[in-house]
């Protein structure tokens, strides 16, 4: 195996392992995180870097041909999808009247403006 061949061979497995730590740590806030919101937040963002690590490592592995330019289309996908994905279920869920946890109210609220008169 030459030089090339193993850092090669590193940056594919470095991108898997890279991939797989934010996959898991998406799901640890999906189960642990209190509310819609956050657990909503914790998916799209910390899923998102995890799987296009791990279309990298796709693109990395196959090249700019053929299933790696799949793993980049991927990628975009990802990008363009998962934000949009993310503000309609936060928006559905605010106008569904579900609460945040805690305190926080949403901006422009009659509870939000009153705290800020104080001030």
């Amino acid at each position: 195996m030459t030089l090339l061949e193993t850092v090669h061979a590193g940056v594919v497995a470095f991108l898997i392992v890279l991939g797989a730590f934010f996959l898991l740590i998406g799901t640890f806030g999906l189960i642990r995180l209190p509310d819609v919101y956050n657990r909503m937040h914790a998916t799209s963002k910390a899923t998102t870097l995890g799987a296009a690590s791990l279309f990298l490592a796709g693109f990395a592995y196959f090249g700019p041909q053929g299933a790696g330019l799949t793993s980049l289309v991927g990628i975009l996908f990802l990008f363009l999808t998962v934000p949009t994905g993310a503000h309609m279920i936060s928006r559905s869920a605010q106008k569904m009247g579900v609460p945040f946890f805690g305190d926080a109210t949403w901006p422009g609220t009659a509870e939000f403006v009153e705290e800020d008169e104080d001030s």
